[in-house]
């Protein structure tokens, strides 16, 4: 069917005239004239059916026709991300070209100060379509800045990935601040029955659309690599070093391993961008213009671009994971072959997914080229068919080597081959050496020190930790060149009182210091504690006998 045949407005049709489009999809023929009359509508349809211009093309058809409050908001379309909800407002602005009186805003969270005063200019100017992502429409509800009493067009746009994302509060939150009379649209691109029952609670007598899964392409050609995780850096390297490839998009299932990725090709100049969650708004703008403009030749990054992204010249699709669900591959290999090109799609099986990707061919109906390992990648796992998904171990990671961490796996386990290594060489391992503090004979009474004389000099059991221990029965590490002088010293002369050590001075003042009180002939200082601490030392000539000359 042609969009002539439709009984849209002449300004829209000379817009869709100009940008070549003439022929309906079939869920725009099946949507655009139940919305034209005014009846709710439940799409099931996938990304990449043409749902966008389903129930942008009517809605704007008619509000170019008149009827609708001025200076009021007259639209809401919901979108559960910030690049699908640019995507829908460039669409808007495409569309509407040729309407003077209809203006649109695309309200999202990520952005700047500047960018939310925009927002807000052109919400309280009433816009009549506001594109927005749910939790940056309740952040502006919150504060006052929107006024949705007006709206006549409720539109949920992939309504499941909204319910996934946890959107589902805010979408009934929003839905409250709607009139009863409000016309609701809902897309889809599955039907679990979550998005049944949100349907329950929103449309009212809804005309249900469903469309089939379409398959890929017949233009794809489908690959596959059976390899372990290990392996799989290898081969993408030898992918890019074997062909000059420009556009290139890796798809993978963690932001942890897109940005794995992209360093590890930056480092074999494979010049590439990082799309994930983490980057902020005005970063992931940047990344899409290069990418788009050519600046970079290869895009890594998770699901958040395999919905919405409109790139024809895509040449290739690599699925360095296997997604568990089977639409998710079609969305990913679906960015290439656009436009009657041709596209290549690769895809890494490991072991544990291989269960996922016998699901994306049961559903393709045909068996994927399996490819070779490259050389010097040793070899790859079994291909083997499964009845189920491999389960997990205990320790939350799949279980390579055995059946799922059950019955054989538990022989083949790390920690039992780590045990059995251990039994087979423990007649090679030395015993352990006793324990010399245990077997220590305890002390006698007569051996143990008095509590109150710390730096007692014992012969029998020295105390551990005792710094002013006996020089002679254990030198000192520090105290050698003391030792030393007391091995060199002279003899001491008839008459004369040997020399003390340092540390035989010290220990003689400490043992005397219990016999020193403040004002004898000791000379202590006035205000010692008596402890030893404010003892001066003697002159030369106390220690002398009297009857020794000085020298």
């Amino acid at each position: 069917m042609y969009f002539d045949e439709l009984d849209l407005n002449d300004n829209v049709l000379d817009a869709l005239y100009d940008m070549r489009f003439d022929t309906c999809t079939p869920v725009q023929e099946k949507c655009i004239p139940e919305i034209l009359e005014g009846h709710d509508v439940l799409g099931v349809a996938q990304t990449g059916t043409g749902k966008t211009a389903a129930y942008l093309l009517p809605v704007l058809s008619k509000l170019d026709d008149g009827g609708y409050p001025k200076d009021a908001i007259n639209c809401v379309i919901m979108s559960p991300t910030r690049e699908l909800a640019q995507q829908i407002d460039q669409a808007m602005q495409g569309f509407g070209y040729y309407l003077q009186g209809v203006s649109s805003v695309a309200v999202y969270g990520g952005n700047d100060g500047n960018r939310y005063d925009q927002e807000l200019r052109s919400l309280r100017m009433g816009a009549d379509v506001v594109i927005a992502t749910p939790g940056r429409l309740i952040s502006h509800i919150s504060l006052g800045n929107v006024d949705l009493s007006k709206v006549s067009f409720f539109i949920l746009d992939e309504a499941d990935r909204m319910l996934d994302m946890g959107f589902s509060d805010d979408i009934k939150t929003i839905a409250a601040k709607l009139p009863k009379t409000c016309q609701t649209i809902m897309f889809s691109a599955t039907m679990p029955e979550k998005i049944e029952e949100l349907a329950k609670t929103l449309l009212k007598n809804p005309v249900e659309i469903k469309l089939a899964v379409s398959k890929p392409a017949e233009k794809i050609k489908q690959e596959a690599y059976v390899c372990y995780e290990t392996q799989k850096m290898t081969i993408i390297k030898d992918i890019f070093k074997a062909g000059d490839l420009k556009r290139v998009i890796v798809f993978s299932g963690s932001k942890f391993k897109v940005k794995q990725l992209a360093a590890s090709l930056q480092q074999i100049g494979v010049n590439c961008g990082a799309m994930h969650s983490d980057l902020e708004q005005a970063e992931r703008d940047d990344v899409m213009f290069k990418f788009k403009s050519g600046q970079y030749d290869v895009l890594v990054a998770t699901d958040i671009v395999a919905r919405g992204i409109d790139i024809d010249d895509i040449e290739m699709v690599i699925n360095y994971d296997v997604p568990h669900d089977t639409e998710d591959y079609v969305h990913r290999i679906g960015r290439t072959a656009r436009a009657n090109r041709d596209g290549r799609a690769i895809t890494f099986v490991s072991e544990e997914d291989q269960y996922w990707f016998q699901q994306i061919e049961k559903f393709l109906e045909k068996v994927v080229d399996k490819m070779p390992l490259p050389e010097g990648c040793g070899e790859g796992p079994e291909y083997i068919k499964l009845n189920k998904p491999k389960k997990k171990g205990a320790n939350g990671r799949n279980n390579r080597r055995g059946n799922g961490g059950n019955g054989e796996a538990g022989k083949n386990s790390a920690k039992n081959r780590r045990q059995k290594d251990r039994d087979q060489t423990s007649h090679k391992r030395k015993p352990n050496k006793p324990n010399e503090r245990q077997e220590k004979a305890p002390r006698s009474n007569e051996q143990q020190p008095q509590q109150g004389n710390k730096q007692q000099n014992t012969k029998q059991q020295p105390q551990q930790g005792n710094r002013q221990q006996n020089a002679k029965q254990q030198p000192q590490q520090g105290n050698r060149q003391q030792n030393a002088k007391q091995q060199n010293r002279k003899p001491a002369q008839p008459g004369e009182q040997p020399k003390n050590s340092n540390s035989q001075k010290r220990r003689n003042n400490s043992n005397n210091s219990n016999q020193q009180r403040p004002g004898t002939e000791n000379n202590v200082r006035p205000g010692s504690n008596g402890r030893g601490r404010g003892v001066a030392r003697k002159r030369a000539t106390s220690r002398l006998p009297a009857s020794t000359p000085l020298s």
